[in-house]
């Protein structure tokens, strides 16, 4: 049986690490907004104003303590698109692959490749 003084301290263990989470979770979602244009990875849907909120980073190791500066563990995903993926992780998970956090191969789409050389030609 729990005592009170156990659950209290229990309470306020989750509640520090669930606050330590957020701001963790507040700061690398801040860089990676300014770092990378406000559209899904994935899908390729442009995010402004209110709407800006259903973009999520996805760190592709899957570690979310990971969280390099200059943003290469991340991607701008919608919520639909980080669903996905996840699921994605946990089907190969169950057919005895590697999973979420031992992934061997990378996505294969990059919606910004041909980025570069298209803003060339425009000039």
């Amino acid at each position: 049986m729990v005592t009170k003084t156990e659950s209290n301290r229990l309470d306020k263990l989750v509640a520090e690490a669930r606050q330590n989470r957020e701001q963790r979770e507040k700061t690398y979602r801040e860089q990676a907004l300014k770092l990378y244009p406000w559209i899904c990875g994935r899908c390729g849907r442009e995010f402004a104003g209110a709407m800006l909120r259903m973009l999520t980073v996805h760190h592709r190791d899957g570690n979310h303590d990971n969280n390099p500066s200059d943003g290469s563990n991340w991607e701008l995903l919608c919520l639909y698109c980080h669903d996905a993926e996840h699921s994605r992780y946990l089907d190969e998970a169950g057919r005895g692959g590697a999973g979420h956090g031992a992934q061997t191969t990378s996505a294969t789409h990059k919606p910004f490749a041909d980025l570069k050389a298209l803003l060339k030609r425009k000039e």
